[in-house]
């Protein structure tokens, strides 16, 4: 039987936003709560877990808290008059630092005082994935090179697998963009709707076309949902489209605001559609492989996929050998670069569903955006939570209801009502002008209660905002902002919920049946619309895939590193297609703010597009090896990756991240287009691969690939691949690779370093190589202990004229 297919995304809802110029995000000199060591006199460490699971009511915390706090202010007030400033936030636990109204000048005054960090202007207005091209450095960095955002990615055509495409988006419309020419060396065709009659290409789209054949055999095809054509019935391929190649500059709309301007990596890069995914089944790997299939014949540059296994395949047990694995082999001996989302199985170990060398596997990683917002009660307790919404009316508090309480009928408590789902079973006289308060049960989990409808309710009853309280943490369950056009906010914090129900309750008189007496407690939302910025990004999302990476479904380990690279994968903003239902908080709208692998594999699959736009003869790998030698490994404040993990207690936790969570590293386009060195492959290497892999049999390399084994390389972590992993090191091991110098002649060192249960040489400690040439070097691993664990290290290799040229080497020995 066919195995399953489901698109790798696991949602998680945001948004950015608008803001006034004169708003700054400042930061200055101290830790914040989440790391600070206790430096200071008087004030003890703080520095356990991230923001989320820190005890914020003990004293130790508070005390810190306050004395940052009182450090913001003493700042602002020596510096400006009262009155000339406005104080919005004071952020303490993940940056030390505050968001304040101030005029240009103040701005200035505050840029060059001593203990100021940083002052970020207006940022909220030009960011977004909407925000990533600008995190990624693309605008400055890499566009220019490549003519401008007008020419990224010109003529470079990347073919999507996916759900397929809307598309009168403006992401993919022709109306505002210089004309495209034709695209000659693309040959496929274009589907027409059979509804409208119309094709669905544009010159921005030169292919469109749907695969549904095996979900059709298997009954699960439905036309009138599924859509008989390249139309995107999901809003999936919609948005990983808009990622890698959606026009530039395209505001994004939703409840009336305007959240800032969304991009692709490559804007002017051509998107082909190979729609082989469908709303609430997925797909069958029969059409997914006519798809791929099909887009090699058809001649595209990239392929994005956004796509991942059910379940190992029935037939083989060996991760490399499928259809699916196979005809991407296929697809790179035809030189196509392939991006692959790693997987949302995360943070566990071994949870990849990416495995081949051939193919680039992408983890997902959040970037610097981070949205708050926070409930202020009648009194005093301030509640942090999350919600991207505008506030209720300053210097007012409004009085609080909750559901259960306003019920027209009281017989319909058996049916949920404190979801907040139905405005119909509620009372609109008592709600009217309140606060309604709503309780975040398992159906929000599996979808059949959203957010959005929350909302829709508080505004059909006329509510000033609303509250949707987390009282227990259901399996599933993944918090994030959604946007709302009335003010709302989501508690995720039990203990915040449970502050709020006690305030609720003792301010509530009741009679002796239980019946309100009078409606006493009182609140305000704060303002939810305004992103922060953190130097902390970026970090390796919870939810994405971690390696060691498989050679087999018996989940033995690989001598090959896995993922590959880490790029955005969270709270991203792109296009979705108004048909779209995969998520009920962007049901009709036309751009969505979702989270997984599957948005960071067109991050890579954009990135790529613009390094062959530069360098159009390079192979598959060699693209691979520049955006991973290049990569970064460290975060924007210029410490080492962190991971996000669960701790002992299922809370979130920040831990040091290694090769299995982020491959090489954070993808840094500008650097991958001059990486001054790669580590090419082909076929071959890939073949010599899998021949020299324990438990592959012969005769299966054969009928996968038709082609005889060479054994000649020896063991398979002697592929020439930008990355060094020995699963089982006995005693003494050297492995061999070579590079060749893409730029001019240059001068480099070698160096390495790595944990201390393994030892580590580079021979020769030096090369010079001339423009062109090609150079081997070994590295000999040595096992000092048995720990039982992996050790982990590097490979650097430093040019003479500025290039650095980086591998992950990984290793677990053992004694003989």
């Amino acid at each position: 039987m066919v195995g399953n297919f489901q698109p790798t995304v696991l949602v998680f809802l945001a948004i950015l936003v608008v803001g006034k110029a004169e708003i700054y995000i400042v930061t200055i000199d101290g830790e914040p709560i989440v790391s600070y060591k206790g430096d200071l006199d008087g004030f003890e460490a703080t520095a356990v877990e991230s923001d989320e699971k820190i005890d914020s009511t003990s004293e130790i915390v508070t005390s810190y808290s306050r004395h940052l706090e009182n450090k913001h202010d003493m700042l602002l007030g020596m510096l400006f008059e009262r009155g000339s400033f406005k104080k919005l936030y004071s952020y303490k636990h993940l940056i030390n630092g505050f968001a304040v109204d101030i005029s240009h000048e103040q701005a200035e005054t505050l840029r060059h005082t001593p203990i100021v960090k940083s002052v970020e202007r207006d940022w909220k207005v030009r960011k977004l994935t909407t925000h990533t091209p600008e995190f990624l450095g693309l605008p400055t960095g890499v566009w220019p090179t490549g003519g401008g955002f007008d020419r990224a990615g010109e003529d470079i055509v990347i073919g999507f697998v996916d759900s397929g495409i809307y598309p009168h988006h403006p992401s993919f419309a022709t109306y505002n963009t210089e004309p495209f020419g034709p695209c000659s060396k693309y040959k496929g065709k274009c589907e027409v709707d059979p509804n409208t009659k119309k094709n669905f290409c544009n010159g921005k789209i030169v292919g469109a076309q749907h695969f549904a054949e095996a979900a059709k055999a298997a009954g699960a095809f439905n036309p009138s949902i599924h859509f008989a054509s390249p139309l995107d019935g999901d809003g999936h391929g919609s948005h990983t489209a808009a990622i890698a190649a959606g026009n530039n500059g395209i505001p994004v709309r939703l409840h009336g605001y305007e959240f800032g301007k969304a991009s692709g990596m490559a804007p002017r890069a051509r998107i082909a559609v190979y729609k082989a995914l469908y709303r609430i089944f997925g797909g069958f790997v029969a059409d997914v492989v006519a798809a791929i299939d099909q887009a090699v014949h058809d001649g595209v540059d990239i392929l994005s996929l956004s796509v991942g296994p059910n379940s190992p395949p029935a037939t083989t047990k060996i991760t490399y050998l499928n259809p699916f694995d196979a005809t991407l082999l296929s697809a790179v001996k035809a030189g196509v670069f392939v991006a692959q989302a790693a997987g949302n199985g995360g943070p566990f170990p071994k949870t990849l569903v990416s495995y081949s060398p051939w193919i680039a596997t992408v983890a997902a990683a959040i970037d610097d955006r981070r949205y708050k917002n926070h409930l202020t009660l009648g009194n005093g307790k301030i509640l942090a939570g999350l919600g991207l919404s505008p506030a209720t009316h300053l210097n007012r508090t409004y009085t609080l209801v909750a559901a259960n309480d306003v019920l027209l009928d009281s017989s319909v408590r058996k049916s949920s009502p404190s979801d907040c789902q139905r405005p119909e079973v509620l009372n609109k006289r008592l709600v009217e002008g309140k606060v309604l308060l709503c309780g975040y049960s398992f159906s929000f989990v599996v979808g059949t209660a959203s957010v959005k409808k929350v909302a829709q309710t508080a505004k059909a009853l006329g509510a000033a905002g609303f509250v949707l309280a987390v009282e227990n943490v259901s399996p599933g369950a993944k918090f994030d902002p959604v946007p709302v056009g009335i003010p709302g906010i989501l508690l995720t914090d039990v203990t915040k919920s449970m502050d709020l129900i006690d305030y609720y309750n003792t301010s509530t008189p009741r009679d002796w049946t239980g019946r309100v007496k009078s409606f006493d407690a009182v609140g305000s939302i704060g303002d939810g619309l305004m992103p922060l910025l953190y130097k902390s990004a970026p970090e390796v999302a919870l939810f994405s895939a971690r390696g060691p990476n498989i050679r087999d479904f018996s989940f033995q380990d690989a001598d090959l590193l896995k993922p590959d690279i880490l790029a955005p994968g969270s709270l991203i903003w792109a296009a979705w297609s108004p048909n779209g239902t995969d998520e009920p908080n962007y049901v009709g709208e036309a751009f969505a703010m979702i989270s997984g692998t599957s948005m960071a594999a067109p991050h890579i699959a954009g990135i790529a597009a613009l390094v062959k736009q530069k360098h159009p003869n390079w192979s598959p790998a060699a693209i691979k090896s520049a955006l991973m030698t290049t990569s970064t490994t460290m975060d924007r404040a210029g410490r080492p990756l962190k991971a996000q993990q669960f701790s002992e207690t299922e809370v979130m936790k920040l831990v040091s991240a290694t090769p299995f969570d982020y491959g090489s590293g954070h993808v840094n386009p500008r650097a991958a287009l001059d990486p001054g060195l790669i580590f090419d492959a082909g076929y071959e290497d890939y073949l010599g691969f899998l021949c020299t892999t324990a438990g592959i049999n012969v005769h299966e390399i054969h009928n996968y690939t038709n082609s005889p084994c060479n054994f000649t390389m020896g063991h398979p972590w002697n592929l020439n691949s930008p990355s060094i992993t020995i699963a089982h090191l006995v005693g003494t091991k050297t492995v061999t690779r070579t590079v060749t110098n893409v730029a001019e002649e240059e001068t480099y060192t070698v160096t390495a370093r790595m944990d201390p249960a393994i030892a580590i040489e580079t021979n020769p400690p030096a090369m010079t190589l001339r423009s062109g040439s090609s150079r081997k070097f070994s590295v000999t691993l040595t096992a000092r202990s048995q720990t039982g664990t992996y050790s982990f290290g590097e490979v650097v290799l430093k040019g003479s004229r500025g290039h650095k040229v980086r591998i992950p080497v990984v290793a677990m020995g053992y004694q003989r």
